[in-house]
């Protein structure tokens, strides 16, 4: 029973349920949260250098597990398209940068994981969680326009669908299609 219990905690773990260490909630419109983070190589990224482009910053629990997995290879597999429209891809987790790095060189991802081991960024956000003692990020995606507004915040992803949801909206808004 213990191991059952043990599972089914780690299962809610990694899909990010669990009760939050919540900020303000983030309003749609409203300006995003700035950041400076590291990321798998040890370069430092804040949200101001991406002014004048679209940002898919997208939270996860941890490196290397299966739904974080999919969810970084479905926007590598899309990378070219994100690119196309003007937007970059973050990922952040609230692992370190060595972990980062041994995550994106395993499944060539080919766009910034940034490191917030102590999770200020995910406070920021809104989607720092505890379960069990350990603090991860929820699976969370903040779509933030180019004069660093959010314009839309996804609370409810699914790692395999998330990254196409996200190249449609980018089309709706931006008026370019993804292809």
């Amino acid at each position: 029973m213990k191991q059952f219990i043990y599972a089914m905690a780690v299962t809610f773990l990694l899909a990010g349920v669990g009760p939050a260490v919540l900020a303000d909630d983030i309003v749609t419109g409203e300006a995003a949260p700035d950041f400076e983070l590291p990321d798998q190589n040890g370069d430092m990224h804040s949200l101001e250098d991406y002014r004048d482009e679209w940002v898919a910053l997208y939270f996860y629990p941890k490196d290397d597990t299966p739904g974080c997995t999919t969810e970084a290879c479905e926007f590598r597999d899309d990378i070219f398209k994100f690119r196309r429209m003007g937007a970059q891809v973050l990922g952040v987790s609230l692992d370190d940068e060595a972990s980062h790095k041994e995550f994106a060189e395993k499944y060539g991802l080919p766009f910034p994981l940034l490191a917030d081991p102590e999770g200020t960024t995910a406070d920021a956000y809104g989607v720092k969680t505890r379960w069990l003692g350990i603090s991860v990020a929820k699976r969370q995606t903040f779509l933030i326009d180019p004069q660093g507004r959010i314009a839309k915040h996804y609370a409810d992803v699914n790692p395999e669908t998330h990254s196409a949801e996200l190249l449609a909206d980018l089309a709706e808004l931006t008026g370019t299609p993804p292809e």
